[in-house]
């Protein structure tokens, strides 16, 4: 997988993650935001790779997470998004309810829709949401 590659996986899950929260799936919606939020972070982090080095051996280990926060440290953006943090209140909450979200979610089958709605927003709003920012680094 290539970076152009995750930047399609990102729109095209928040796309279905829209999709199935207008159709009432609530738990589809919140894993698919969710897990857009985690392709866009792994597209930051591809952004680093150059074409013929050899990748370095503990950032390619660290990639294969699932953890938002562990992705974003790994992307380089912890300094980016504590700025970004002090000076947006909505991205401040939108991050912090993105960082609630995990991979284990594909496992729930009780998400209401307040939680899914919730997600989706803080995901796709524009401006503040998480995939709009992660944007400006991919």
């Amino acid at each position: 997988m290539n970076r152009a590659g995750l930047h399609r996986l990102a729109e095209l899950r928040i796309k279905e993650a829209r999709v199935l929260l207008g159709a009432g799936c609530f738990e589809g919606a919140y894993y698919l935001a969710g897990y857009a939020v985690e392709c866009a972070l792994k597209a930051c982090i591809s952004k680093q790779t150059r074409e013929f080095d050899f990748p370095d051996r503990n950032l390619v280990n660290k990639s294969y997470s699932h953890n938002l926060l562990a992705l974003s440290d790994v992307a380089g953006l912890s300094g980016e998004l504590t700025k970004s943090e002090s000076a947006s209140k909505d991205f401040e909450r939108n991050w912090a309810i993105v960082l609630n979200w995990s991979e284990e979610s594909r496992y729930q089958a009780e998400i209401s829709q307040e939680q899914a709605s919730e997600l989706f927003e803080a995901v796709d709003a524009d401006p503040g949401g998480v995939l709009t920012w992660l944007k400006k680094w991919w």
